[in-house]
Order: C-alpha cells, then sequence, then structure tokens
C-alpha cells in the first residue's frame, strides 16, 4: 500500500449538521513549519496583500535583501497587491556606527528592534534610494525590512554595514571571549585560541606575550585574522602569560583577555663561568672562578684532562662553590680544565679552558698542625714549627676550605719566626678545614701539613662585648636582705651570642671572689655583711667563655 496514499486515507471527516443537511468538512491542511534560518541570513515572509496579515503563503530562507519582480513573487500570491517581510536577529558585538542603504520601488520600511529607522512607504511609481546613519548598540538586536507592493512591478534592495572612519567610530570592540593557551613540552611549541568576535568591523587580533612578573610589553608578540597563534616561547623554564586583544578597522583596540599562561621547559644553559683562573700549588692545583650570572645555576661541573690529551676526560667533579682543588693533579706536568655551570635540569654552558702546571715541592721541611681552637675573635690554628726553622724556610702560609669538593683558599702569612700560631680572624661558623705550608725564599710551596678540622658555633666578632647594663634591687630588712642585680647585654650586643657574665662583689660589704653567671641574663644575689660602700664589677663573657672588654662597675651604700 502507498503509504502517501494510506495517509490521505486516513484523514479525519468530521460531519456537521447545517440547515439540516449533514455535510462533510474537511480540515485545511496546516502551514508548512517555518525553516530555522541560521544569522545571519533573512527569514522572508511572502503575504497576500498589504497589511501583513494572516498566515505567509510562503516562508523561506534569504543571504540578502535584493530582488526585483515583475510579476508574482510566488506561487499563490497576486503581481499586485502583496506583501514580503525579511527578518534577522543577529550579534552586532561592540555595535557603533552603521550605515542603513536601502533601494525600492514599492514602499519599504526597516526597522531595528521595532523602532523605524527608514521610511519610503509611497514609492509605487519609480525607484528610489535612500541612506541613514545608525548608532547600533553592542549585543544582539533584530532587523526588519518591510516591503509592499500596490501596482507594477517591484524592486528591492537593503544593506547594512558598519562606518569604519576613524572620525565616526570611536567604539572599541569587545574583548575576545574563552582565551585558553595548551602547551606541548615535547615540541616547546604554545597555542594560543580564543573565540571569534562578534563585530562586523574586525580587522583582527593583536596576541602580546610577556614573562612573569614583568608587564607586557608595547609592541605586540603577532597580529593575526585567525583565532589562534602558536608561539615557540623561550625554553628557559620560566611562566609565559599570553592576553588577546581585538581591533577594528577604525584603529580601536579592545582591553586584554585575561591572562594565560604556559610554563616551558627548560632548555637553555646559565651563563658561562668568568675569571676562570688555574693556579699550580705543592698542595695541588687550585682552580677558581667567578659565579655564573645565571640565577638558576645549582651546581659546577669540572672536568681536567692532561695536555695533549683533551678528548680523554680523567674525571668528572660537581662543585657547589666556585673553587676547585685538585690534589691529584701530577707534578710539573700540564693540567687542561673545563668548568660548566649546570642548571637543575642538566643543562650546561659552554666550557671554559684553562691550563696549569702544578709546581714540584720546595726543598723545605713539612710543618705540623696540632689543634685549632675557635674563639669570639679568631680561629686559631697551632702548628709546631720547629722543623721548619731551616735556613730554606721563609714563610707559612695557612689556607682553609668549608668542604672537600673546594679548592683551598689562602687566609694568612706567618713568618717562620713567629709563635707556632696563625689566626682566621673572618672565620664563618660552622666546619672549616685547615693545612699548613712551608715557603722557601723563592715563593715555593712544599708538601702542606695534615689537614686540621674546626667547628665553630658563631662566626667571629671583630669586637669584644660592650660592658653589660646592670638593674639593683634591694630586698629583705636593712643589713639582712641580699642585693639582688638584674643583668642583660648591652644594646650592641643584644642579638650576639654570650657566654655569661663574671661578677665580683668588694669594699666594705666583703668579697664575693670572682663568680661566673651563665645565660644572656642574670640574677646575681649577694648578702653584704658590712655597713659602708660596697662595689660590683661585672663582665660579659664571649661566646667561648674569655672575659674581654671593660666591666660595668657600680657603687652601693650598705645602710
Amino acid at each position: 500500500m502507498n503509504p502517501a496514499r494510506r495517509t490521505t486515507a486516513a484523514t479525519a471527516v468530521v460531519f456537521a449538521m447545517a440547515g439540516g443537511l449533514l455535510t462533510a468538512v474537511v480540515p485545511a491542511a496546516p502551514a508548512a513549519a517555518a525553516p530555522n534560518c541560521p544569522s545571519p541570513v533573512f527569514t522572508r515572509q511572502f503575504f497576500a496583500g498589504t497589511g501583513f496579515t494572516g498566515q505567509p503563503k510562503k516562508t523561506d530562507c534569504d543571504g540578502s535583501v535584493k530582488e526585483s519582480w515583475s510579476g508574482s513573487p510566488a506561487r499563490g500570491l497576486p503581481k499586485d497587491r502583496f506583501a514580503v517581510r525579511w527578518t534577522v536577529t543577529r550579534d552586532f558585538g561592540s555595535g557603533g556606527p552603521f550605515s542603513f542603504s536601502v533601494e525600492a520601488r514599492g514602499g519599504i520600511r526597516v526597522y531595528l528592534d521595532g523602532a523605524r529607522k527608514v521610511d519610503l512607504w509611497n514609492s509605487d511609481s519609480a525607484t528610489r534610494r535612500k541612506t541613514v546613519n545608525v548608532t547600533v548598540p553592542k549585543g544582539k538586536h533584530t532587523l526588519r525590512v518591510d516591503l509592499v507592493n500596490r501596482t507594477g512591478p517591484a524592486k528591492v534592495g537593503f544593506g547594512y554595514a558598519p562606518r569604519t572612519s576613524a572620525q565616526v567610530d570611536r567604539v572599541k570592540p569587545l574583548v575576545p571571549t574563552s582565551p585558553a593557551v595548551r602547551y606541548d613540552r615535547a615540541s616547546g611549541k604554545a597555542r594560543i585560541s580564543w573565540a571569534k568576535n562578534k563585530e562586523m568591523d574586525l580587522a583582527g587580533y593583536r596576541v602580546h606575550r610577556r614573562v612573569a612578573g614583568e608587564a607586557f610589553p608595547s609592541r605586540a608578540l603577532a597580529t593575526t585574522t585567525a583565532t589562534s597563534y602558536t608561539d615557540t616561547p623561550p625554553a628557559t623554564g620560566r611562566t609565559y602569560f599570553y592576553e588577546v586583544r581585538a581591533h577594528d578597522k577604525a584603529g580601536n583596540r579592545s582591553a586584554g583577555t585575561a591572562d594565560r599562561g604556559a610554563v616551558t621547559v627548560d632548555r637553555t644553559p646559565p651563563a658561562p663561568v668568568t675569571g676562570l683562573s688555574s693556579t699550580g700549588t705543592t698542595a695541588g692545583n687550585r682552580v677558581s672562578w667567578t659565579a655564573s650570572a645565571s640565577g638558576d645555576t645549582v651546581h659546577y661541573a669540572v672536568r681536567s684532562s692532561r695536555a695533549g690529551a683533551p678528548d680523554v676526560p680523567n674525571g668528572l667533579t660537581v662543585v657547589k662553590g666556585t673553587s676547585y682543588h685538585d690534589a691529584t693533579a701530577p707534578v710539573g706536568q700540564e693540567v687542561e680544565y673545563r668548568v660548566h655551570a649546570v642548571d637543575a635540569y642538566g643543562n650546561s654552558s659552554p666550557v671554559a679552558v684553562t691550563r696549569a702546571a702544578r709546581p714540584a715541592p720546595a726543598e723545605v721541611p713539612v710543618p705540623k698542625a696540632t689543634s685549632g681552637v675557635p674563639t669570639d675573635e679568631a680561629t686559631v690554628i697551632t702548628f709546631d714549627h720547629a722543623a721548619g726553622d731551616g735556613t730554606d724556610t721563609h714563610r707559612f702560609r695557612l689556607y682553609q676550605r668549608r668542604n672537600t669538593t673546594e679548592g683551598w683558599t689562602l687566609v694568612t702569612t706567618v713568618p717562620s719566626g713567629g709563635a707556632g700560631t696563625a689566626r682566621h680572624t673572618t672565620a664563618q661558623a660552622g666546619r672549616t678545614h685547615y693545612h699548613l705550608v712551608a715557603v722557601d725564599a723563592q715563593g715555593r710551596e712544599g708538601a702542606p701539613s695534615e689537614a686540621v678540622t674546626v667547628d665553630r658555633e658563631t662566626p667571629v666578632h671583630p669586637t669584644p662585648p660592650s660592658p653589660p647594663r646592670l638593674t639593683v634591687d634591694r630586698e629583705g630588712a636593712p643589713r639582712t636582705g641580699p642585693f639582688v642585680v638584674h643583668v642583660k647585654p648591652a644594646a650592641a650586643d643584644v642579638n650576639r651570642k654570650l657566654g655569661g657574665y663574671q661578677w665580683e662583689f668588694s669594699g666594705a660589704c666583703g668579697s664575693s671572689n670572682p663568680q661566673r653567671a651563665g645565660g644572656t641574663a642574670a640574677t646575681l644575689t649577694w648578702q653584704p655583711p658590712w655597713n659602708g660602700p660596697c662595689m660590683l664589677t661585672v663582665t660579659a663573657l664571649d661566646h667561648y667563655g674569655t672575659r674581654s672588654g671593660n666591666p660595668a662597675v657600680r657603687e652601693f651604700m650598705i645602710r
């Protein structure tokens, strides 16, 4: 069975009584569903008559309003006395100044959101044209064009366009929406994307890039008419932020989108070290350099190789500081050193090269370092130099290093006739290693002593403690109550670590003999046995318990 016929046969028939006669009433066929015309395509409707009343005879989509009819414009319509309506709702973005241009033979009216902007309603016998300037607000708005034909041929044309003169258009485009950045660590590329602006006068987009912590440069990274851009930011491990700004044909620019960041991989080596030098000593070769200017340097790598075979490295040493001591350098043979600054990702700077030949030891006795003692004013190294009192020994050099991977640094020079002590007056807190070397009259060094290790709790203080501050309270009844003295550090020593105080009462109140009180603040109590003047002397002790500096002195009268 034919489906169409079955549908027709199944159509309901309604019987009604009219004037005593039974008649059949067949329902009218429903109007065709209106098409879904995507913006900015117009929805077009054809009406019989000039009043735009009743159901449209036809509805379709029209990309533009431009027609000319000498007869009926659509099936079921007469050649005269018909009406046509075009309607579209679209997003105008930021809006701004527009021109509406019409031409028509017949009556024509143009509306924006229901407000009439063009009115040539009595235009039947001749073609008329008109252009009006209209300011369209931002966002979505509805345009409607109405044409009526009363008699004769019909003609219609309508167009709308933004006015792009910089003297007229001062409306900025809207900020682009939906900004996003996707970074590919394998390729090192960042893809910046955003949604298309709705402005009809849009000229394109500008992409800007900045480093975290800095402002955007005034000049754009790129200009494009697309809605995405692929950038290759420097592979430095830093974060780069992007924003997009729209610009129109009049030169107006939008504000920037919200910043979107990409954390790059780090493939950029640190800046190379500078000032590389090497000194040959009896204790080995000392290599030193000025630190890399790059803040992401985490350590240095030192390679050494013998001259004549630089491509066969003898070893690689990781160094935290800016010097390296090569105790295994061959005597009298040139060695090549290469120093790399290395970051956390293993990137290393270009190689720097220097050469040094370790000299043969001088024929001088080897001193013996016996002890190292930290004091507040210095670290004192005691050594036995009796074996070095020969005529060949001219002086001694004291070297220090903070850890076993650093090179040795000269601390001080001691004459051969010295008292057997060397002082390090700029020692820092922590562990330090020392050794001594005897030097002959020609400046050649002998073999070094065994190392002495010293652990300091505080750095060296260049001045002794100042006299402390005293506050005296008298307790108890006269002749029976003790004196109580509160001791605090001098203002200059408030942040200094002290070892305590030494104090003594004397005079008519008797002698307490020297006594010691610990702690930064102390309380001293003394029961005076006699009447008369009583003298109190208090001296601050440094961290290592050495009495130094002037005392604080107070005199009291016992009643």
